[in-house]
C-alpha cells in the first residue's frame, strides 16, 4: 500500500510541476475597473490576432485551428520566425465579438468556427512575419470593455453554458447590459491537472 501511496504522490507532483510549466504563457493584458464577489468589469486594448475559419464540433473545431494556427507560430511563415504563445483560449458565440489575445479563440457562425492565436503585444501588424497558409488572416481588435466569471476545475460544455447563464444572470441583475454572446475562456494547456485550471466566461458590456 506504501509504495502505491508514494506512486500516486509522486504522479500528482510531476503532472503538476508539467502544467506549471507549460501554462506559463504570455496573457492577455487587460485592467479591472469593477471587482464583485461573482465576476470583474476588465478592458482589454487593442490587439492583433492570426485567425482561421475551421467547421466542425467546439472540440473538433478547436483542434484543428489549432493545428492550421500552430503551424505559423512555430516557424511556417515568411520569416521562418517562431512567435511565443499567450493566454487565454478562448470559445466565442458570436463572431463579431472577438475581443481578446488567445492562444486559441473561436467564434461561431453557422458550421463555421473562427479560430484565433493572440499576438504577442510586442509585434505589430508591420513587424508581424506573413503566415505561409493562406487560410490564417491577421486582424486587429478593438479595445472592449468585458465581464468575466472565473471557474476551475473542469470544462465541459453543460457546465462551461451554466456558467455563462450564471454571468448574464449576475450582470443583469446589477443592471449592467451585456453585448453580443459570452464565451469561454481557458488559460492552460489541455493536460494541466483540473485543479490548476484557470477558466473563464466573459461578454462584453456596456
Amino acid at each position: 500500500m506504501y509504495p502505491y501511496i508514494v506512486a500516486v504522490v509522486a504522479v500528482t507532483g510531476l503532472w503538476s510541476l508539467v502544467g506549471y510549466m507549460s501554462s506559463r504563457a504570455e496573457q492577455t493584458e487587460y485592467s479591472v475597473v469593477q471587482s464583485d464577489t461573482e465576476y470583474e468589469i476588465r478592458v482589454y486594448p487593442e490587439h492583433i490576432v492570426a485567425q482561421t475559419v475551421v467547421t466542425g464540433s467546439h472540440t473538433s473545431a478547436l483542434n484543428q485551428g489549432f493545428r492550421i494556427l500552430a503551424g505559423y507560430i512555430f516557424g511556417d511563415n515568411t520569416t521562418k520566425e517562431r512567435i511565443a504563445m499567450t493566454a487565454p483560449v478562448v470559445e466565442n458565440a458570436n463572431s463579431e465579438s472577438i475581443a481578446m489575445t488567445a492562444p486559441v479563440l473561436a467564434s461561431i457562425e453557422g458550421d463555421s468556427r473562427t479560430i484565433a492565436f493572440g499576438m504577442p503585444k510586442k509585434y505589430t501588424l508591420e513587424t508581424l512575419p506573413t503566415p505561409n497558409d493562406s487560410r490564417i488572416a491577421i486582424v486587429t481588435v478593438p479595445e472592449k470593455r468585458m465581464a468575466a466569471l472565473r471557474f476551475s476545475w473542469f470544462r465541459g460544455e453543460e457546465r462551461i453554458q451554466e456558467k455563462k447563464l450564471e454571468l448574464i444572470t449576475a450582470l443583469q441583475r446589477d443592471g449592467l447590459t451585456p453585448v453580443g454572446e459570452p464565451y469561454y475562456a481557458g488559460y492552460n494547456a489541455p493536460w494541466t491537472p483540473p485543479w490548476m485550471t484557470r477558466n473563464e466566461v466573459m461578454i462584453e458590456v456596456e
